[in-house]
């Protein structure tokens, strides 16, 4: 691979499950040369489901990047899972992509996940192509598209092609901004198009209003800038699986699209995405790099673990495929290794350029993990330690005492995906118990917590925390309003360090969120304070706070969107009522029901099955996380806690002062 390459382009490909994400990934790199022979989904074949359990299942699990070239570009395409269980995946790629294509069925239309992915994207203002797949199917109707598209995603979104054929007669699309004839049809198209260009360009509009002649390269300049800045989301059709559409897609995305861009010269700047583990590299973090450069054998500096760690090799991998590059450069993406330390999310050289995040995925549910025989266990600790290492949010629980584990996953397939994954990785068989809910606390009042640690010697720390309740999702705010004679910086920052960890169990065992923590008073003692008296300190002033402010408990809740037949409405409406959720009013759609609302994850774990069983089928269940919401006061959930409660402050002043010196 030609490391000199100047332009290049970083594109994810989303979408929602069964859309043909893989497919089309498939149909790319064999349309662009970087594959002799088509990956298939079904036969297990695909590049990019390189895992036993992706050819098995034939859906992705994990993002897989790969890498083509098409007209002097080099492309580094990641192809994402489209199954809400593994949203976290999607999550950390949306993180380091420059452009994204979103794919749609023409037939399933937006999807609950759809929307979910097209309001991040937006978030983080990246520029989109729309990609309509599955125009050959029995019921793909691109005008119902459109109209659900613009009420659900964005009127921005634009159409800059024109099908060709319906359903079965479809045989691709024209280009609408290409100097090609055009029928009654087309000219339509391509007025509204313009129409559209001309509502978000004023020179465009005062000529077009003009009756001015504008050529259709201007238009063309137009749309092209409107999408690199994320303003304008062209649109365009295929049908993946029979290979229609992909050199029409290929085309706009390197047209449409903005190149990576980076400062070679620049100070490192760079972030760790994904980590695996190879059988004969060992573990490789997957690097983004937004400046700079890294060479083999590099020392690298660790900007969020404040370590030193040494490049060994820098590798392209795609799938079972690998080879050294010795180079990364900015704007460019590899694994690389030898950072033994490094984590997911870490920010590698100076953190100037790295952009911000999308939060989508929240595990809701909890599992304990049970395995076959004493002689596993620690197998399977270090396991389970090993693979939340490459997926954080699997956020492995374990309690040492009691030899449990618990794992925190999205979902049921998420689940099946963990067994098999130890079973075939690691040789082991385990299972899990029922999920529960992840419930969470937020103060009931404001209220204040004090701690005077001064015994036994040599100690001394004295705190004093403001507790506020703070609004629905603004999770943790903290401030300090202490004088440094007072209380030194670095005992400040000690505290502010320690105050998150301090909220991960409240009274009933749950992370505590929604509130504001206020340092009021701080006190050191010039001979008798020891460094880590604060980090003793901070968690008995916490939860004196919260004794004191009382908790509540929240509980997650899903927006769900239901398709019914008619004649099932009744029996969906009163299950909603059953299972204490809200919904908006109905709307008949034909001879099919369209129910949206909201559902506590308690009480709707099982709903998908049921609804299709009762309606034979015929229906779809959607849904994404919609955030924690008070729980009614009938409900209460306590979960195990972890440790020594800080509330018996003589046996947790004992057991830390034990950890801490071990």
């Amino acid at each position: 691979m030609d490391i000199n390459v100047t332009k290049r382009l970083n594109v994810g490909i989303f979408a929602h499950v069964d859309a043909g994400k893989t497919t089309t990934t498939e149909h790319i790199l064999f349309e662009s040369g970087r594959t002799r022979t088509l990956g298939s989904v079904d036969e297990g074949t695909a590049l990019t489901d390189s895992m036993d359990i992706e050819r098995q299942r034939g859906i992705s699990v994990r993002a897989a990047m790969t890498s083509f070239s098409w007209k002097g570009v080099q492309v580094n395409l990641v192809d994402t899972p489209g199954h809400v269980d593994f949203l976290s995946e999607v999550e950390r790629s949306l993180r380091v992509m420059d452009c994204a294509v979103l794919i749609l069925s023409a037939v399933e239309g937006v999807q609950a996940q759809s929307e979910m992915i097209w309001n991040a994207l937006r978030k983080l203002a990246i520029p989109t192509l729309v990609f309509v797949n599955k125009m050959d199917r029995v019921g793909a109707d691109p005008e119902t598209l459109l109209s659900e598209i613009h009420k659900f995603l964005s009127p921005d979104i634009v159409p800059v092609q024109l099908p060709l054929g319906r359903e079965q007669e479809f045989t691709g699309a024209i280009e609408l901004l290409e100097d090609a004839p055009m029928d009654v049809a087309g000219n339509k198209a391509r007025i509204r198009l313009f129409e559209h260009l001309a509502e978000r360009d004023e020179t465009l509009l005062e000529s077009y209003l003009n009756g001015d002649a504008i050529s259709l390269a201007q238009w063309r300049n137009c749309a092209v800038e409107l999408a690199k800045s994320a303003k304008l989301f062209p649109l365009i059709y295929g049908a993946a699986a029979k290979g229609i559409g992909i050199e029409s897609l290929l085309d706009p995305m390197i047209h449409y699209l903005p190149l990576a861009g980076g400062d070679a010269e620049a100070p490192l700047s760079g972030i760790v995405f994904k980590i695996e583990r190879d059988k004969s590299m060992g573990r490789m973090a997957y690097v983004r790099l937004y400046q700079g450069s890294l060479r083999n054998r590099d020392n690298v500096h660790n900007y969020t673990r404040d370590i030193q760690e040494k490049v060994t090799q820098i590798r392209k991998v795609e799938g079972a495929r690998s080879e050294d590059l010795g180079w990364l450069a900015a704007g460019d993406i590899a694994a690389v290794c030898g950072l033994s330390h490094v984590r997911i999310g870490d920010i590698l050289g100076v953190p100037d350029a790295i952009p911000p995040e999308a939060k989508l995925a929240v595990p809701l549910l909890t599992v304990r993990a049970y395995w076959k025989t004493e002689a596993d266990y620690p197998h399977v600790v270090q396991a389970l330690q090993e693979l939340s290492d490459e997926d954080p949010l699997l956020d492995v629980q374990w309690l040492q005492d009691e030899r449990e584990l618990h794992v925190k996953v999205m979902g049921p397939i998420q689940l099946e995906i963990l067994h098999s994954l130890l079973e075939n990785r690691y040789g082991l068989t385990v299972t899990f118990g029922n999920p529960s809910v992840i419930y969470k606390e937020t103060p009931k009042q404001i209220g204040e917590g004090f701690i005077a640690y001064t015994m036994p010697k040599p100690c001394w720390a004295i705190l004093r925390f403001r507790i506020e309740p703070g609004p629905r999702g603004s999770g943790l705010v903290y401030e300090a309003n202490v004088r440094t004679e007072d209380l030194l910086p670095q005992y400040q920052k000690e505290v502010e360090r320690r105050v998150p960890e301090a909220l991960q169990q409240g009274l009933c065992g749950w992370e505590v969120t929604d509130l504001k923590v206020t340092l009021t008073y701080g006190q050191h003692h010039v001979w008798h304070t020891h460094p880590l008296d604060f980090a003793v300190a901070t968690p008995m002033g916490i939860m004196d706070g919260l004794a004191n402010t009382g908790t509540a408990l929240l509980e997650p809740l899903l927006q769900v969107r239901i398709v019914v037949p008619e004649e099932n409405a009744g029996r969906v409406i009163n299950d909603f009522a059953l299972m204490r959720g809200t919904m908006e009013p109905p709307v008949l759609q034909g001879d099919r029901m369209l129910i949206e609302g909201r559902l506590p994850v308690a009480t709707s774990m099982n709903y998908p099955v049921e609804l299709s069983s009762y309606t034979k089928g015929r229906s779809t269940f959607s849904s994404f996380f919609a955030g924690y919401e008070l729980c009614p006061v009938e409900v209460s959930a306590e979960r195990q806690r972890r440790g020594v409660n800080p509330l018996d402050q003589a046996k947790y002043i004992l057991s830390v002062r034990k950890a801490l010196q071990g």
